[in-house]
């Protein structure tokens, strides 16, 4: 009969050491482009209850993964496409694509598709999905916001009223 003995616990970690793990992984997820490492970050986030870590992780995965110069509306846009598509992954356990968004991107150009999407009534799925993640930067209607420029007059007063609608404050969204 063999004793098998079981390891002592580990002493409860302080708050302040907490923070320190925190404040640590905050600060890792600002240097991080590897697609895995991100979301294993955000797991681990998740898993320990760390919703800050969570977040940066998500959003770091979506610009690491997005395409067009920073700061562009393409740049802007593919980060939506892959804030979407992660959290389909993350609903049916396997990568879901956007295929209709990205299929119209490519027929008629980055903008135009996202125009149609916000001109559309009622709010998308997508948009329902970021707001319900706390993203309200990276929905569509943000980005014609932010964009201003790239958009008409129209496309700019449906992205006002469905922002508004969901108790966005618009104005921190302008540039």
């Amino acid at each position: 009969m063999s004793k098998t003995k079981t390891p002592p616990a580990k002493p409860a970690q302080t708050e302040a050491e907490i923070a320190k793990r925190d404040a640590a992984a905050l600060a890792r997820v600002a240097t991080m482009d590897d697609p895995d490492g991100l979301r294993n970050l955000m797991a681990n986030a998740e898993r320990l209850g760390v919703e800050p870590v969570r977040a940066a992780a998500f959003r770091r995965l979506a610009a690491v993964q997005s395409e067009g110069e920073e700061g562009s509306v393409e740049n802007a846009i593919w980060q939506m496409i892959h804030a979407v598509e992660q959290i389909k992954r993350e609903a049916a356990g396997k990568t879901i694509r956007l295929s209709y968004l990205r299929r119209d991107i490519e027929k008629v150009g980055a903008a135009p598709a996202i125009g149609k999407l916000v001109s559309k009534p009622g709010p998308s799925e997508r948009f329902d999905e970021l707001m319900e993640r706390g993203e309200p930067t990276l929905t569509a209607e943000a980005i014609v916001l932010a964009h201003p420029d790239d958009f008409d007059d129209e496309t700019r007063a449906a992205a006002t009223t469905r922002l508004e609608g969901a108790g966005v404050d618009v104005a921190s969204l302008s540039p």
